[in-house]
């Protein structure tokens, strides 16, 4: 990062414009943080971008999951079509599945209901070497109720600090941690709704249930800036993503991802036995 004062609503992400990474003691606005923006990208330059770094992402996984030490936990976040699938997949195009945990977090089941709300979440931690992957998470049971009046102020922000000790936890045990809220406009949710009616392939998404949740979208916004506020660590920062525009969210994403994984250096282990020793027959 250049030097200057800091940034009021977070810390600039090295190389995009626009995305934000917040810090602790930053209080993030949504409405500052434009969802159209492209960080002065052009389409096409961006893509390319992001096939260079899939391809990078590709490299780098197999030494990570043969280092078999750490693993590294991808959070993503959104509203209903925020666009959690197709990032996810993007994201997961070109990697070794057998180093990938992908998890779908659903309504609770009837044993889960049975447990505290973490019980299932750290269940779903990567181990060891592995990437891990969130579509939805544990920042459903701050967001959610908090939107419905379902819990109390008191409750919810002691569900935020068991979160934060929570990824603590994680971090101290090997996993690095990062988080994406994906950012989209209320008028591109709009678009994206009636592009599902519109599409036999999509609209099995549709659920018109999730019409009365976008009545509350202003209430959500309130309780993902909440959120991101109060669970924004040194080891656990969110990222805002603009969302808008999809091709530049894949970049974003792909570019927080990968420099996390070159910054965590990944080695292959050495061979435990002389290889010239060794003939093969």
């Amino acid at each position: 990062m250049g030097g200057g004062k800091p940034d009021p609503i977070g810390e600039r992400a090295k190389t995009a414009e626009e995305p934000v990474i917040a810090r602790p003691g930053a209080k993030i606005k949504l409405a500052g943080i434009d969802p159209d923006s492209t960080g002065g990208q052009s389409k096409g330059r961006a893509e390319k971008k992001t096939e260079k770094l899939s391809k990078r992402l590709a490299e780098l996984q197999p030494a990570l999951y043969a280092e078999h030490q750490r693993s590294l936990l991808i959070v993503v976040q959104a509203l209903d079509t925020g666009g959690k699938d197709g990032a996810i997949k993007k994201l997961c195009s070109g990697v070794d599945p057998s180093g990938l945990h992908l998890t779908n977090f659903k309504y609770p089941s009837a044993q889960e209901w049975d447990h505290d709300y973490l019980w299932r979440i750290h269940k779903a931690t990567p181990g060891k070497g592995v990437i891990g992957i969130w579509n939805r998470s544990h920042y459903e049971d701050v967001l959610v109720p908090r939107v419905h009046k379902q819990i109390t102020e008191a409750v919810w922000r002691e569900r935020c600090e068991d979160i934060n000790a929570f990824e603590r936890l994680l971090s101290r045990n090997g996993v690095t941690i990062l988080k994406f809220f994906l950012h989209i406009s209320k008028e591109e949710q709009k678009a994206r709704l009636e592009a599902r009616l519109q599409d036999p392939q999509k609209i099995w998404k549709f659920n018109p249930g999730d019409l009365k949740e976008r009545a509350l979208w202003d209430d959500y916004q309130l309780a993902y800036e909440a959120v991101v506020n109060e669970c924004t660590t040194d080891y656990a920062p969110w990222h805002i993503v603009p969302a808008n525009r999809k091709w530049f969210r894949n970049l974003v994403i792909f570019e927080a991802v990968v420099a996390k994984v070159e910054e965590m250096n990944p080695q292959f282990p050495p061979p435990t036995f002389d290889p010239k020793s060794v003939v093969v027959e």
